[in-house]
């Protein structure tokens, strides 16, 4: 299975992550060993699950049935938020399922300021991946206030943030804070998760028409041309190609803007700074 030639983004402590993965958010444990085994045949290296998906045990399934050597993949996974208060016995868990002795990337994935937990969460990630079993640690939708937070106590910055992020809500202020501190943008809902009229705008359809793409296409380009890292998330082994073919053309600057100028500010998904599900 030949892997597909996709760019790669450093991470702030050397490591490299595809910029192109799939995401299994939302994906049926049932369906979820055939859709990363398609991925994984047509090319894709880059896998994102978390505990909450409740299928890790199927992602490992096909990680172990596709043969292909352990460092050729960049597995990431999540902390849920019941277990941020025991973050080695979780992660442990994690690792039987997936069947793995590491993960690239491990994130605490929701910050819950209201519990007050994910400071310590953070600093057992840190020793985490100070025993090897995580090659990097990040968090998944910190605020600036929660990022600023577990920095200034540990002293040690996240290699990623995962965040909500579309053309309708770019969080201009958190990636510029992102920026600056090293952290990369993992975006999350690239598409806003089909909940919106993106595909159908008359600049997205121009720009498609000009480059011979799809709508899809040129949302998730407008994406990586910012530097950001991307998972869309599909069960259809025509639209995994679909997704990856986004790296031999570029949108023009006024292509950019014209995309840039969606943004309203809406999340589709939870608000960080309220969500207390557990």
């Amino acid at each position: 299975m030949t892997a597909l030639d996709i760019p790669t983004i450093e991470l702030n402590d050397g490591a490299k992550i595809p910029q192109l993965g799939l995401g299994v958010y939302l994906v049926e444990p049932g369906d979820t060993e055939r859709v990363v085994s398609e991925a994984l045949e047509a090319g894709y290296r880059h896998i994102d699950t978390a505990m909450i998906y409740e299928n890790e045990r199927e992602v490992g399934k096909a990680i172990a049935a596709s043969g292909i050597p352990r460092d050729e993949l960049f597995v990431t996974t999540k902390l849920w938020n019941t277990d941020q208060t025991r973050a080695p016995e979780a992660f442990a868990e994690s690792l039987d399922k997936l069947g793995l002795e590491r993960v690239d990337l491990y994130l605490i994935h929701w910050p819950q300021a209201m519990f007050g937990e994910a400071l310590g969460a953070w600093r057992e990630l840190i020793k985490i991946r100070e025993s090897g079993r995580a090659t990097s640690i990040g968090v998944s939708n910190f605020e600036i206030e929660d990022l600023q937070q577990i920095i200034d106590e540990t002293g040690v910055v996240p290699a990623a943030n995962q965040i909500e992020l579309h053309p309708l809500h770019q969080r201009r202020e958190l990636t510029g804070f992102c920026r600056e501190q090293g952290i990369a943008i993992e975006a999350w809902g690239p598409l806003a998760q089909g909940k919106s009229d993106l595909l159908t705008r008359p600049e997205v359809i121009a720009a498609a028409e000009a480059h011979g793409k799809s709508p899809a296409q040129v949302l998730l380009r407008w994406h990586v041309q910012q530097g950001r890292i991307i998972f869309p998330k599909t069960t259809k082994r025509e639209r995994l190609a679909e997704n990856a073919d986004i790296f031999d053309f570029a949108l023009t600057d006024v292509e950019m803007a014209a995309i840039d100028a969606y943004e309203v500010g809406t999340n589709l998904g939870p608000d960080p700074r309220t969500f207390d599900v557990r």
